[in-house]
């Protein structure tokens, strides 16, 4: 009720309450309806970033809570690390053959041999404490439990690789950093007219400990920020498991809450009932000089014991009988799945009610999401990274590529093969790749791509086992030791109906 229909309610409560019952009627959307139904659900007006910056610590901290405490949240970050980053994702450089120096693919193998040594702990890591592979990793259970990550791009003195990463958590942002003249600071991030980023101001490292007071100013080009922008006016991350930790808490509360029960239910309580001094008061009352003090006594298999006279024991059973919470945990897991993207089956790896088809098409569903995570990470992270690390191997000698700064676009056209996976009947998938790659309907690079391997590889390796079989086995290099689909075996005996046409023949001439 507004201040008009409280002014008529005054005079003529009916009216007032017939005025706003037609106003209500009116609405066009239910969900736009301030009537009773939707009377507590009043969300702020406040712009969404304003929002998020006055409750993203908390979130963070609620979900960073979850990953050290929550079975559920462990399990979700695993099946995140297991199928995005997996084995890791390796690197295919594609060096046209024409380019000098490249006919037989020679400098793909050599930018590739480069690549995986500088992927080594000691290489690409400032703190010489992580694998490229690890970084993602940790890059990935960041992205999902605190919303992002910054991986800083520094150069030291080093006589091999100088080009290294610096990685850096969302925490260490200074959000009381001041903005001066000139650009904007919206929770340590300095935007420009446009909203783009141009510089990230970072706490100083006084110790082991972040100096608020001091900061560290980095230009944007220098830092990679892998976050998820869902509205234009975004500047700072939120984790992604916001949506998820009620329900995770929920989870976590009602487990603690059965186990309870259940151990309560399991507890077999003792008493002793004493018994009340018989006569009166005073001087005809008489008691027992030896007693027995039952204090730190407890029960245990085959004892003998002997109690007081007149006293004797109870026991206490808790009435009551198991829960069944296994359908509740289930329908919150479900829940908590769903609100990140992922089947119940991917996050409980629970599969006694699924069958064939139903995993299947669960397991699509799943690696749409994986595929999703795969390709921003290798077009926001890694071709970034390895575009600065051709720079760094050509400027420093280690790569010598003719006229690399005028032609670059054509030295740095690669592709990444992420890790790869099976499927639940590999029988199946194998007779519809056949069938694919017979009606020009697929690729074998494209099949060898998704199960992590690099079709050149695979065909070069087949043609060397093929090449040994046919040394071991005596046949020439033209001959193969398995017929063609729809070629007929030969045998040594000559086929009677196939030769009977030829004898008529003679017996003709």
């Amino acid at each position: 009720m507004n201040w008009l229909d409280r002014s008529i309610a005054a005079v003529s409560p009916r009216w007032a309450y017939k005025r706003m019952a037609w106003r209500t009627g009116m609405d066009v959307f239910d969900s736009g309806s301030r009537g009773r139904l939707n009377h507590n659900w009043n969300p702020s007006q406040t712009p969404n970033e304003h929002m998020k910056a006055a409750e993203r610590s908390l979130i963070r901290a609620r979900a960073q809570d979850m990953e050290r405490n929550s079975d559920i949240g462990g399990a979700i970050l695993s099946a995140f690390e297991r199928n995005v980053v997996g084995t890791g994702i390796m690197l295919q450089a594609k060096l046209a053959h024409d380019i000098p120096g490249n006919m037989n693919g020679e400098l793909n193998q050599q930018i590739e041999r480069l690549w995986k040594e500088f992927c080594k702990a000691e290489n690409v890591d400032l703190t010489a404490t992580q694998s490229l592979e690890e970084i993602e990793e940790m890059a990935i259970r960041r992205y999902v439990v605190d919303g992002g990550i910054f991986l800083v791009k520094v150069y030291v003195e080093d006589d091999k690789f100088p080009f290294k990463l610096q990685v850096r958590s969302v925490e260490e942002l200074n959000t009381i950093v001041t903005p001066g003249e000139g650009n904007r600071i919206v929770e340590g991030v300095e935007i420009d007219e446009y909203n783009r980023p141009v510089a990230y101001h970072f706490k100083d490292v006084d110790g082991y400990f972040l100096n608020p007071v001091k900061t560290v100013r980095i230009p944007a080009k220098d830092v990679i920020f892998l976050y998820k922008k869902t509205s234009p006016q975004q500047v700072r991350e939120v984790s992604n498991l916001a949506t998820a930790l009620p329900r995770v808490k929920d989870a976590n509360q009602f487990v603690e809450a059965v186990s309870i029960k259940e151990r309560v239910l399991a507890c077999l309580s003792v008493f002793i009932k004493k018994d009340v001094p018989s006569g009166g008061a005073g001087r005809g009352v008489r008691t027992s000089s030896e007693t027995t003090d039952y204090s730190g006594l407890s029960l245990a298999p085959g004892m003998i014991g002997e109690l007081n006279p007149g006293d004797e024991v109870q026991t206490v059973v808790p009435s009551g009988q198991a829960s069944n919470a296994k359908e509740w945990i289930t329908t919150l897991v479900r829940l908590t799945s769903a609100g990140i993207g992922l089947s119940y089956e991917a996050v409980s790896r629970d599969l006694s009610q699924v069958n064939y088809s139903s995993a299947r098409q669960g397991l699509i569903e799943d690696r749409k999401l994986y595929k999703k995570l795969q390709k921003m990470l290798t077009e926001r992270v890694l071709t970034p990274i390895y575009l600065e690390f051709l720079d760094a191997v050509v400027l420093s000698g280690q790569l010598d590529l003719p006229k690399y700064q005028q032609n670059k676009e054509q030295y740095t056209t690669h592709a990444w093969i992420p890790p790869g996976s099976t499927w639940i009947d590999p029988l199946k998938e194998v007779k519809a790749n056949e069938t694919a790659l017979a009606s020009n309907q697929d690729t074998l690079a494209r099949i060898c791509a998704e199960r992590g391997e690099d079709w050149r590889d695979v065909v070069a390796q087949r043609a060397v086992e093929q090449q040994l079989i046919r040394e071991l086995s005596g046949l020439k290099p033209t001959e193969t030791e398995i017929p063609e689909k729809g070629e007929k075996e030969t045998d040594d005996e000559p086929d009677d109906e196939a030769d009977e046409p030829k004898e008529n023949a003679d017996d003709a001439a």
